[in-house]
């Protein structure tokens, strides 16, 4: 096995699992891959498996906003917000690490349609943690059980979307159970997917507008001079050329001009970048986010 499993030392659990309370901590945890430096904040980030196009663009945008800064991405590698969040991560060079419910094995993988996905992370010196030794498929109740790891790990808890019966409120109400701060996106009123979010933020949970608002729960301090955010190393050559030539806002005829792009090609790369939270458009222009 190209990445082994080994067993994680008791002093190499993320130093937060020692808050969480005695009936709550894993007895054992197996490891694939490198956990984050300790130094790092550890952000969890989860919501719905039935994601929407803000959804995704919000997270892959407020990710991108923490490169730079000492955090890590922690997810549990679910299909939705869960795996969106793994890929933002790696997109701009956090760490990030993906607890699941079943054994790190290839075969027992959860979900087995996001192995390419945990490949990945592992070929970009991340994690996948469980506390199961292989082999061993996940069960229903193999999930809340991975809930609390995420949330005992986690200085804080963002959630992305999460209807009101979602399984990611469970996670909330860990993070809370355990001191963790939690923060959630404001959603469209009306749309099933936001419900549960809109909810948390009703009840006291933080309201995120931007990657800053994470920075101060996570107590970390803002650079004065932050460079310019790192691009993604899968860029197609399309998506690279109008990140290239997007040092100023551009109307979008002006873009495809500018990158020497053909309409379809611009097209698609657009889309993409927009998909991923790399351009953002205002008042007509496109700009990088």
């Amino acid at each position: 096995m190209e990445f082994p499993i080994r067993q994680l030392l008791p002093e190499e659990f993320p130093p937060l699992m020692e808050e969480m309370p005695e009936r709550d901590r894993p007895h054992s945890l197996y490891i694939r891959g490198s956990m984050p430096p300790r130094e790092h904040s550890f952000l969890c980030v989860v919501g719905s498996r039935a994601t929407s196009p803000y959804g995704r663009r919000m997270c892959a945008t407020l990710i991108a906003g923490l490169a730079r800064y000492p955090v890590a991405i922690i997810s549990g590698m679910a299909l939705g917000i869960d795996a969106e969040a793994h890929k933002a991560a790696l997109d701009v060079g956090l760490p990030t690490v993906a607890v699941l419910p079943s054994s790190l094995d290839e075969r027992s993988i959860y979900p087995s349609t996001n192995k390419a996905l945990a490949q990945r992370i592992l070929s970009l010196g991340g994690a996948l943690i469980s506390e199961t030794k292989d082999p061993y498929k996940a069960a229903i109740h193999d999930f809340p059980k991975r809930n609390r790891l995420v949330a005992g790990m986690s200085r804080a808890a963002l959630i992305v979307e999460a209807g009101e019966k979602s399984g990611t409120l469970i996670t909330a109400r860990l993070a809370l159970d355990y001191n963790r701060e939690v923060l959630a996106i404001p959603h469209e009123l009306g749309r099933a997917s936001g419900e549960g979010a809109n909810r948390l933020i009703r009840e006291g949970a933080t309201l995120v507008r931007n990657a800053d608002d994470i920075l101060q729960a996570l107590g970390l301090k803002l650079l004065d001079n932050p460079e310019q955010l790192p691009l993604p190393a899968d860029l197609t050559l399309p998506e690279s050329a109008i990140l290239a030539a997007l040092v100023e806002p551009m109307e979008k005829d002006d873009l495809i001009e500018q990158a020497e792009l053909s309409a379809q090609e611009a097209n698609i790369a657009l889309s993409s970048l927009l998909l991923r939270g790399l351009i953002t458009e205002r008042l007509g222009k496109i700009e990088r986010s």
